[in-house]
């Protein structure tokens, strides 16, 4: 199984994969962009409603404190409340202020009638608690004559209470006869008050880092109590909320305690869910779009690339005549147009080739038949001239004419192989001796070799027998001792060995001349290299080596960084 590459893919899927990569990231990108944003007005609503609600919470207390601080007021300047306050008995203070206070006082309401030293003279309202002394009445003599206002600690519980001096007129000035301290408590019931109004906001007020009222449940008390007040997100029991915190301050201005309001985030985050899941389906109703309308475009776009490939492979397969239909006219026209051009000039640059691989054809063919032609025409032109020119002896004539008659045959034979050849007919081998054919290639040789005084010497063993092409091998070994014959002219020896190598005969062609040339040692089997010989085309070697491997054998030279010997040696391998 072959590895996958991405280059294996087709081009419309990777542009539809290259898409829709691309719109996914866009799109989770605007999806990111738009949650955050969200959170972020969801955010800022919360800090409104937070902030709206701290006004809710102010409006109400400022209601009560303004209530309370009206019914002081009026109670500071009756008559009759004044004349029993001069009198300075408590029963009677407590009994008149108390007939007066329920008539004016809202329920729930607290009201202490104090010395200016802030010793309680008496005490009204249904959930008075005991207090004797009230310590921020001297505090509060700072505001006087004015009325002061404040969140204040009494009995245990944190009160909203409205301090309001009494005067009486003496012969020099004003003097302050007593003091009035009308309170409302700040608990539970406040606190709902203030969540009913506010449309579900919740609030807590501390004192002393104990929680004097609260809406909440108590485990998220807890939590709350531990959180800081500057965090603007809190977690507690579970739920995220957004928390506002205010300083409550005392008659003096001084921190008497906290509140915290809190706005629960849980309608905001469903809120963020819904957006959340409309976008994921926008996403995904974008990413089917965009991949169908990808596809179809693509495909379209693609469509004369299709064309362009499927005409590059009839080419590939020798169609030439193929052409792709030019329908458009911008740069895949263009590239259809070019490729159609490219077609023609293949077409007469392939008509082109043929004609010229013909003409090499004919002349590497005709050079094989005149190199092959050489040696018995020559042998044919040199006995038919000592015949006409010399006075010769009977044997002398006999001799002559034989090899006149084997030169004549041996070029009817070239001539029957050339027919085979050029008519597709395979030549017929036989079996045949080694030796007798290397002996047969010897005799056309033998006065060039006596006139150079070149010994030849044959020494193949008689019983080896093969199924030879007779003729072409003949040549062969022509060749390779012609070659070395030419290569001592000074004289030497040649020597033809061979030898049984399992189901192969190995044959050696060894001479003890000056050897193969540096020049073309490597190129020795090419056509038409040569050197130093004033005779040949080049071609013996290559020929000889075809011929060689048409009987399923190899022929080379010994490398000459290694030489077994003086001079060359060919080596040949024939199959049994």
């Amino acid at each position: 199984m072959k590895p996958w590459k991405l280059s294996s893919i087709s081009l419309l899927w990777r542009i539809l994969f290259s898409t829709s990569l691309a719109i996914t990231v866009l799109f989770a990108a605007m999806g990111w962009v738009l949650q955050e944003q969200f959170v972020r007005i969801a955010s800022l609503s919360l800090e409104q409603e937070a902030r709206a609600s701290f006004q809710a919470y102010n409006s109400l207390w400022q209601a009560r404190a303004d209530e309370l601080a009206t019914v002081s007021q009026l109670l500071s300047r009756m008559p009759d409340v004044r004349a029993v306050l001069i009198t300075r008995d408590r029963a009677t203070i407590r009994d008149t202020a108390q007939e007066v206070w329920d008539k004016l006082a809202r329920p729930g309401a607290l009201y202490l009638i104090c010395d200016p030293g802030g010793q309680v003279i008496a005490s009204m309202g249904a959930t008075a608690p005991a207090i004797s002394e009230v310590p921020f009445v001297r505090g509060a003599a700072k505001s006087f004559p004015h009325q002061a206002r404040g969140f204040q600690a009494l009995g245990g519980g944190l009160y909203q209470v409205v301090v309001t001096p009494v005067y009486v007129a003496t012969s020099q000035d004003a003097g302050l006869l007593n003091v009035l301290v009308a309170a409302v408590a700040v608990d539970r019931d406040l606190g709902n008050e203030l969540k009913s109004s506010t449309g579900g906001t919740d609030f807590l007020f501390l004192e002393a880092g104990r929680v004097a009222a609260s809406t909440l449940a108590p485990d998220a008390e807890r939590d709350l109590t531990a959180a800081p007040a500057s965090a603007q997100q809190v977690r507690l029991a579970g739920s995220d909320y957004y928390q506002f915190a205010s300083v409550l301050t005392d008659v003096e201005g001084h921190p008497a305690g906290e509140l915290r309001i809190l706005r629960p985030f849980e309608a905001a985050q469903a809120r963020i869910r819904a957006v959340r899941m409309r976008l994921t389906a926008l996403w995904l109703v974008a990413i089917v779009a965009g991949f169908a309308l990808t596809y179809l475009l693509a495909r379209r776009l693609l469509q004369p690339v299709h064309a362009l490939d499927r005409a590059a492979s009839e080419i590939a397969q020798g169609n030439y005549a193929v052409r792709v239909p030019m329908e458009r006219g911008d740069e895949i026209g263009r590239l259809a147009e070019t490729f159609n051009g490219m077609c023609e000039s293949l077409i007469k640059a392939r008509e082109e080739l043929i004609r010229q691989e013909r003409l090499t054809t004919i002349g590497r063919l005709s050079a094989s038949i005149v190199h092959d032609l050489r040696n018995p025409l020559a042998a044919i032109y040199g006995g038919a001239e000592m015949l006409v020119d010399s006075d010769l002896s009977e044997a002398q004539i006999r001799r002559l004419s034989s090899n006149i008659y084997r030169a004549s045959r041996q070029i009817q034979d070239l001539l029957h192989e050339l027919a085979d050849v050029t008519q597709g007919r395979a030549h017929a081998r036989e079996t045949c001796r080694l030796r007798d054919v290397v002996v047969a290639a010897c005799e056309p040789l033998a006065a060039s070799a006596d006139s150079s005084r070149v010994q030849v010497r044959v020494d193949v063993p008689a019983d080896i027998e093969l199924p030879l092409d007779r003729s072409p091998m003949e040549r062969v070994f022509q060749n390779l001792i012609g070659n070395a014959i030419e290569a001592m002219p000074e004289g030497g020896s040649v020597v033809v060995r061979a030898q049984r190598n399992g189901q192969h005969i190995d044959v050696s062609v060894e001479d003890d001349g000056p050897g193969i040339p540096a020049a073309i040692a490597r190129q020795l089997f090419q056509p038409f290299v040569t050197a130093g010989k004033p005779n040949g085309l080049g071609l013996g070697l290559a020929l000889s080596r075809k011929t060689v491997l048409s009987h399923g054998g190899d022929l080379w030279a010994e490398d000459p960084a290694e030489p077994s010997g003086p001079g060359a040696c060919f080596r040949l391998r024939l199959p049994l």
